[in-house]
């Protein structure tokens, strides 16, 4: 096999794991190699600190020495590279697309999404920005501010976009403080009437929040009665979880 050959099959495999966590069977399936051929350049790669076990013996995702390449050349997008496997593990738990996003004064601009193979989906947001008010990624990213920050934001201006929208100071002041408390964030029909979701933030070592992981779904299913505790406890704990591997 020549050098080149190698290197596009290497970066097959790179862009497979990108997805998330896989073993051989998996990703030979997903790039179309020879079981053969991906046990041997994974443990190239593995020796480079490119791909990393999962546990001993287990799968197969994207190593810490790669993921540092990624920040160096572009900020947002060593953060979606980043991101993208825990928000491919939401999207398989719940059955419903998930996000990262960032705040940018007062909106929140969505980076990236992970959808799911549903005749229903809602709209794909990547790339757009909303009011921070409206969504929980904003509510949760502005309750990570200081004190001052927060105050700036909540002077306005406070949009609605439905009658369950909440735009008044004083009521978004005790929701964030609430917020802060619980580490997550639920949003019903506050943005769009036939749109629900729950957020998380993505913090850094000083506890500022980067960015926020959420998942949203058409409100006539997400979510489903009963489970709204243990999917913003999942949120959470995958949030706090990518934090630690940006940190």
């Amino acid at each position: 096999m020549s050098s080149v050959q190698s290197i596009e099959r290497a970066f097959a495999l790179l862009r497979a794991l990108a997805v998330g966590p896989a073993g051989v069977t998996e990703l030979a399936e997903r790039t179309e190699l020879p079981k053969s051929t991906v046990a041997r350049l994974l443990g190239a790669l593995l020796s480079e600190g490119a791909v990393q076990r999962v546990e001993a013996g287990g799968d197969y995702r994207l190593g810490g020495d790669l993921l540092e390449l990624a920040m160096a050349a572009s900020p947002d997008r060593s953060l979606i590279a980043t991101a993208r496997p825990f928000l491919a593990e939401l999207t398989e738990a719940t059955g419903e697309t998930s996000g990262i996003a960032v705040l940018e004064e007062a909106e929140v601009r969505y980076l990236d999404n992970v959808e799911i193979e549903e005749e229903v989906q809602v709209r794909d947001w990547t790339g757009e920005a909303v009011p921070f008010n409206l969504v929980p990624s904003g509510l949760v990213m502005v309750a990570a501010l200081e004190p001052d920050e927060i105050d700036r934001h909540l002077r306005g201006p406070l949009t609605r976009t439905t009658d369950a929208s909440i735009s008044e100071p004083d009521d978004l002041r005790r929701r964030l403080g609430e917020i802060k408390r619980t580490g997550h964030a639920w949003v019903y029909g506050e943005f769009d009437t036939d749109l629900n979701s729950v957020a998380a933030p993505v913090v850094d070592a000083r506890g500022v929040a980067m960015a926020a992981i959420h998942i949203h779904g058409p409100a006539y299913r997400f979510p489903e009665p009963k489970q709204a505790r243990e999917i913003g406890v999942l949120v959470s704990e995958t949030a706090q979880r990518l934090s630690s591997r940006l940190t």
